[in-house]
């Protein structure tokens, strides 16, 4: 007899806490079918501390779950994929990106060159070096992403659970995400948020992204502001994009004619700084502040790459000049906007129905000390005797 002939008892750990139960079984016992789950609940045989439970209902720690007969639980252990064997640099190299980890993430510090996943060509990527982090439980997973070019801060969650957690912050753009760039030239605006919409350039295989303003594209949001500035030659600017588009930033910078350092891509010959300026891109995930799943915020900063600070030093930029800025709040999306909008006229209309029906209303009468007054009592109405009409005599003929 296998186990999945017997009734069994699953203890919910810690990582599903707050999930639902279909998605436990989507995680736990994935042959097993929605529909299935929501008979077995229908009658009575699915059921959390002894009591029935809907598919809909969220499980908690340390919960039992009965589950009757039929489909065997996915492993969680260090079984249930082969781990990728690692050398002892790639070792080294996943140990030194570290900034900071706990239960439930790790966050890296990912240097420029570096892919965030593998693709076609690319063998060497941040996503095959998280086998160095799970010596014991669930593979590590990625949460967002930087482009290869890119350097610094890399949310990688630990857990299933963590992985969900994260996510929805990201989706939710509750999560902030601050940059720093050299960008060529100095915008005359220090402090402006750019509205472009953007989308695939054609004939580029997707690799590369263009402003469209038609209705192909894609809402992008990008705030940036002025930090310092080297005569006109270049200037350190702090970005913080409230979308999350292929590309945004570099895209974004290029549009206002101020590309990126380094980035030929979107700048062409004129992203490249003359003398001995790094010819490698200058742009670095600096800071994010994001919700951890204990309930407090999870704040990280990873230093700039060897490049990036090398030129900012050419250029007499100061880094503390860029931690004294505060980090604005996004401002509000044209939806947000929409639905103040409509609460405002709502609530207008609301009040005006009131003031309508109080001009029908007559006042109530007040005595010298401004007590409601008594009404007076109405004589008693006395008939009124009416004279006789004259009655108009036709004349003769």
């Amino acid at each position: 007899m296998t186990a999945s002939d017997t009734v069994r008892q699953f203890t919910v750990a810690p990582d599903d806490d707050g999930v639902r139960l279909d998605r436990w079984f989507k995680r736990h016992l994935p042959q097993i079918g929605f529909a299935t789950i929501s008979r077995w609940a229908r009658t009575g045989q699915i059921r959390i501390d002894g009591k029935r439970a809907d598919p809909a209902d969220r499980v908690l720690t340390g919960q039992t779950l009965r589950v009757p007969p039929g489909g065997e639980p996915v492993p969680t252990t260090k079984t249930a994929r082969p781990r990728k064997e690692l050398t002892e640099a790639q070792l080294a190299q996943a140990k030194a990106m570290v900034l900071t980890q706990d239960r439930a993430a790790i966050v890296l510090n990912k240097p420029p060159g570096l892919a965030t996943q593998g693709g076609t060509g690319t063998h060497e990527h941040v996503d095959g070096l998280l086998d160095a982090f799970a010596e014991t439980g669930p593979r590590p997973r990625l949460v967002h992403r930087l482009d290869k070019d890119t350097s610094g801060v890399l949310l990688i969650a630990r857990t299933p659970g963590s992985a969900a957690f994260f996510s929805k912050r990201f989706a939710g753009r509750s999560a902030r995400k601050i940059y720093w760039a050299l960008v060529v030239g100095v915008p005359e605006i220090a402090d402006g948020l750019i509205e472009l919409p953007l989308a695939k350039q054609p004939g580029t295989g997707g690799e590369k992204m263009m402003v469209d303003e038609t209705e192909h594209g894609m809402p992008a949001r990008t705030r940036y502001r002025v930090v310092d500035y080297a005569g006109g030659r270049a200037a350190w600017v702090e970005l913080q994009p409230f979308t999350g588009r292929t590309h945004q930033l570099r895209v974004h910078m290029a549009a206002i004619g101020h590309p990126i350092v380094g980035d030929g891509k979107y700048g062409g010959q004129e992203a490249f700084l003359t003398g001995s300026i790094s010819r490698k891109m200058h742009l670095h995930a600096r800071r994010l502040i994001i919700e951890h799943p204990d309930g407090t915020p999870l704040d990280a900063t990873a230093p700039l790459p060897e490049h990036f600070a090398a030129t900012m030093a050419q250029l007499g930029f100061d880094e503390a000049a860029g931690e004294a800025l505060p980090s604005a709040p996004p401002p509000p999306s044209a939806a947000v906007k929409k639905q103040a909008a409509r609460a405002h006229a709502k609530q207008f209309r609301k009040e005006r129905r009131g003031e309508r029906r109080g001009r029908g209303e007559k006042a109530a009468p007040v005595d010298k000390a401004g007590k409601p007054d008594k009404p007076r009592p109405k004589a008693p109405a006395v008939p009124v005797k009416r004279a006789p009409g004259r009655v108009r005599k036709k004349r003769k003929p």
